[in-house]
């Protein structure tokens, strides 16, 4: 399917890959909006160059900060939907509000939460190269995590094996009804 066609009945239009730093989002979202054959969207990318220098230096975002970012990514995702184009949007998503506010739980959005211990998490941060966000913050985003609810219907899926493999279980879980 080329990332202009509609998605299929069983093939959600939005899947929002979500879970905090180092869980894996780009990597797992780049290689499922790949083999699905539609666009990926790193929510980090629309993140404000203030927001940016923030996180920088350490410093975990409020809500207020984070309130027009979220707002983009929900443009983005109500585009999508009414274009009936398919994407994939890795973003961290940490609380329910956020996750509600960009349109979690309305049809046509599905979400998948990238689940693993923190130790495992920080050593893949303390691993990558270039992105801003330091190894410090993961305790903060640990804490702020609040986990999908049964109502949120997200597929959980643990971080442990290979991307591969993590993306072959979530098209598994996307194609049950």
């Amino acid at each position: 399917m080329s990332p202009s066609q509609a998605p299929t009945a069983s093939q959600p239009d939005v899947i929002v890959i979500m879970g905090v730093a180092g869980c894996g989002k780009t990597a797992v979202g780049k290689l499922l909006a790949e083999q699905l054959g539609i666009e990926f969207f790193d929510a980090d990318a629309f993140h404000s160059p203030e927001n940016v220098a923030i996180m920088r230096q350490g410093i975990p975002l409020d809500d207020e900060k984070r309130g027009p970012w979220l707002d983009t990514l929900a443009g983005l995702i109500n585009t999508a939907i009414a274009d009936r184009r398919g994407i994939v949007l890795a973003c961290s998503a940490l609380k329910r509000y956020y996750r509600s506010r960009l349109g979690v739980g309305k049809p046509h959005v599905r979400l998948v939460h990238l689940d693993g211990p923190e130790d495992l998490l920080r050593e893949r941060i303390e691993q990558r190269t270039g992105h801003f966000m330091p190894a410090s913050l993961l305790a903060s985003q640990c804490a702020l995590l609040e986990r999908p609810t049964v109502d949120e219907a997200a597929i959980i899926i643990d971080i442990a094996p290979p991307p591969e493999t993590i993306v072959r279980g979530i098209r598994a879980a996307l194609s049950q009804p």
